[in-house]
């Protein structure tokens, strides 16, 4: 690839969005030589171009029999389906492949980065960080596009010839990113996960790198909602941080003339104890730090 000496690449992806018998076929021509000569790299097979279907399972059932470390799943769905989905991963085989999300969007009607979009990714993405033993990875896209010229929407980050701007989904992307743990922890509320109930998503993690509790919440109703959270086999916790995104408009965008539409306002919160008490605002999404 151009490079005179190795540059530890630690995982290859073959083929995208592949499906019939004929590409297990060679993929497994592929496997044979790169495990031979680079054991360590990771290989990542195709999972075909839908989310489920004939084509998705019998893709699944080759990467199990072929042995891939990582099966590359995609869905461009809406964001109803995704809010319905957060517990997709909840029951997969913990013994196979691991999951790589390699694309993915909530597509509202129309296709904008509206803020409706990016809470429903965000309430999602709490099924992933609860199944993080399966899901080895995860990737929005696409990721940017130009105001002026643009093949698929809604993209992560939109430009024009002097400026750029950071979509709502950017910023639930970036909030994951910044606060993603090294340790999943179990939230559950009367015994299950909290995978849409009332309209209420949640994850938990510790980071042992900054020793920090870390609670996301989405909340993709209409209505404030009391939350109380118990941090079990706590005493007390520390003075935290809140990060919240919100917007009273579902369809709010940010816009190269409104960048700040939809963005992240930080401030201080206090437990009682190992207790947090919250009023969460309709439709927002909260990432708690302590």
């Amino acid at each position: 690839m151009g490079h005179p000496a190795p540059f530890n690449l630690k995982q290859i992806g073959i083929g995208n969005e592949q499906w019939g018998p004929m590409y297990p076929e060679r993929l497994q021509k592929f496997m044979e030589q790169i495990r031979a000569k680079y054991p360590k790299i990771k290989i990542c097979g195709s999972s075909g171009p839908s989310a489920d279907g004939k084509d998705f399972d019998y893709g699944w059932e080759q990467m199990r029999k072929l042995g891939t470390d990582l099966v590359d799943e995609h869905y461009y769905k809406s964001p109803e389906w995704f809010r319905s989905n957060a517990g997709r991963y909840d029951n997969y085989d913990r013994k196979g492949p691991k999951v790589f999300a390699g694309e993915y969007a909530a597509h509202a009607k129309h296709d904008p980065n509206s803020w409706e979009a990016a809470l429903s990714e965000a309430a999602f993405m709490t099924g992933l960080e609860r199944n993080a033993d399966v899901v080895y990875q995860a990737t929005y896209a696409p990721l940017f596009a130009h105001v002026e010229g643009w093949q698929w929407r809604p993209d992560l980050i939109w430009f024009d010839n002097l400026t750029s701007v950071r979509s709502a989904n950017y910023y639930v992307q970036q909030l994951y990113g910044l606060n993603k743990g090294t340790h999943v922890l179990k939230l559950t509320e009367d015994g299950k996960a909290v995978e849409g109930k009332d309209g209420l998503y949640a994850t938990a993690c510790y980071d042992k790198n900054t020793k920090s509790y870390i609670v996301k919440i989405a909340n993709t109703s209409n209505e404030e909602k009391d939350i109380t959270v118990t941090f079990n086999g706590l005493k007390k916790l520390n003075a935290g941080k809140l990060t919240l995104l919100h917007a009273d408009d579902i369809q709010a965008e940010n816009k190269i003339d409104n960048k700040n539409a939809v963005v992240p306002v930080t401030s201080d919160v206090e437990a009682n104890g190992n207790v947090l008490n919250v009023k969460m605002k309709a439709n927002s999404f909260a990432v708690y730090r302590f």
